[in-house]
């Protein structure tokens, strides 16, 4: 039986506003899409942190031995964020200002984002695909709109009648719980608005000017797809035209969440995903990060130590674990004093899991292991709450250290049973790095304390007692300290 079957998920719908049981589309198997980066600019920690949050996600669901298709997509062409003055195009203005070709920055980003995310131990996705990929693709869906009454075309571009949608008895601001009257008195006056019918109308194909450089044929002329329009076609092709999670941050909500809604539904006449799920800001110092109030650092600055805000670098393990201590609906707010305190927890998770090997068994346990692994899996089912989750890895730690004290008593099957339950929610699921399995260097660190290890173990059988103790002290200097057992010596970082 696969674990699904014995385990009930939850998950908060921004549709809803409520938790609900998850009940995949097809048995075992899970679409997910999450909106991708915008490759004009360095991914920042806020995209991280959106990022992280739906790889836990991922990871769960799968250690949950559901079959993920996880599709996350790549912007790299079209972001344009309001429908006015497409000099506001995002990869135009980069391409300017760093005196490259729109798919130079376009490259040079995509690298930096995927570099960035490998640090921090992301899985990749099922799918990555691009928005230039699939031109094809959301012309054809700009044409069937059109022809469905749902899309007009003015002065070479395309954009969605959000009246004609409302007129039809669906809902355009069904996912924000706002109407049409507010969303036209919230409209503000941008250049372009005189070719829509209706300010609230969006775009679906722009027309590019002759300044604009990165353009494509079409039926209307040359010009770029909309912003809104790429994930509707890629979540489609590769998902179907209703799949399970749909995922981003809160700032998507509206317009670019709202606007799927709509054309999924005037599309394929049926709303397009079950479970909305978006995640909540990043702050830092009890401030939002912005580059305007310098308010503002990069992901690999927390790592490699090149900002003034922290007075040292931080190992990513030690960043992801800060992160994961936050629910993904709350704001996150990181400070020096908070990534001190994660790197304390996460020495303590770490030494604790390391320590299990050396716990002695007995003939029968005086704990119940299975009551507290089931804990583990509650936070993760009540909608992927991993602050909780983390708080039960530490009592699981708790009782690793009464174990090794002989204050209670475990069988090899129970103590196996927590190591494993450690090991997976930890390295698995969280995404910790296992570095003493994995880091070369620790490795080779550990080869080396052996070695001395064996020659404190020759000094003491010939009675060299001052030199014993050099070693140990010595290591015991660097944070190495050495535990002399019936079974030898072992050490902990």
């Amino acid at each position: 039986m696969p674990l699904y079957k014995k385990q009930t998920v939850k998950i908060y719908n921004t549709l809803s506003g409520e938790k609900e049981i998850f009940n995949p589309i097809n048995e075992g198997n899970v679409g997910m899409y999450v909106c991708g980066p915008t490759v004009y600019s360095n991914v920042h920690l806020g995209n991280v942190r959106t990022f992280m949050s739906f790889d836990v996600i991922f990871r769960f669901l799968k250690h949950l031995e559901y079959k993920v298709r996880y599709v996350r997509n790549i912007t790299d062409a079209g972001h344009l964020t309001d429908d006015g003055d497409i000099n506001n195009d995002r990869f135009v203005k980069q391409s300017r200002l760093e005196k490259l070709e729109p798919m130079e920055v376009v490259q040079k980003y995509t690298v930096d984002f995927h570099r960035v995310l490998d640090f921090f131990n992301f899985l990749p996705p099922t799918i990555e695909p691009t928005a230039t990929g699939h031109i094809v693709e959301q012309i054809e869906l700009t044409e069937k709109l059109i022809k469905d009454g749902f899309a007009y075309e003015s002065q070479g571009s395309v954009y969605f009648d959000v009246l004609e949608y409302n007129k039809r008895g669906l809902n355009y601001g069904e996912l924000n719980n706002r109407n049409v009257d507010e969303l036209l008195s919230n409209t503000r006056d941008l250049d372009g608005q005189n070719e829509k019918k209706n300010p609230q109308d969006f775009a679906l194909w722009k027309k590019a000017s002759p300044a604009h450089i990165m353009r494509w044929n079409s039926p209307w002329g040359e010009g770029f797809p909309g912003w809104h329009l790429e994930c509707t076609a890629m979540s489609t092709k590769y998902l179907g035209e209703k799949f399970d999670i749909h995922g981003g941050g809160m700032d998507l909500k509206f317009p670019h969440h709202e606007c799927e809604i709509a054309q999924g539904k005037a599309c394929n006449g049926t709303t397009p995903v079950n479970y909305w799920m978006h995640t909540n800001m990043l702050t830092m110092n009890g401030l939002r990060m912005s580059k305007s109030t310098g308010n503002y650092i990069l992901p690999m600055e927390l790592i490699n130590g090149g900002t003034t805000f922290f007075e040292k670098e931080f190992h990513s393990n030690i960043v992801r674990f800060c992160f994961l201590q936050a629910h993904y609906r709350s704001v996150l707010d990181i400070s020096n004093e908070a990534m001190i305190a994660s790197e304390k927890g996460f020495t303590r998770l770490m030494e604790g899991i390391h320590l299990c090997s050396e716990i002695e068994t007995s003939p029968s346990s005086s704990v119940d292991i299975l009551s507290w692994k089931q804990n583990c899996y509650d936070a993760m089912n009540d909608d992927f709450n991993t602050p909780i989750l983390i708080a039960h890895l530490f009592e699981g730690i708790r009782l690793v250290n009464v174990l090794n004290d002989k204050r209670e008593t475990i069988t090899p099957t129970d103590l196996n049973e927590l190591k494993n339950t450690l090991e997976v929610f930890t390295f698995d699921v969280l995404g910790i790095k296992n570095e003493k399995a994995s880091n070369n260097t620790t490795n080779k660190l550990e080869g080396v304390i052996e070695m001395l290890i064996e020659m404190r173990k020759a000094a003491r059988e010939n009675k060299n007692w001052a030199l014993s103790d050099e070693i140990r002290d010595k290591l015991l200097a660097l944070d190495i300290q050495l535990k002399d057992g019936k079974e030898g010596t072992s050490f902990t970082f």
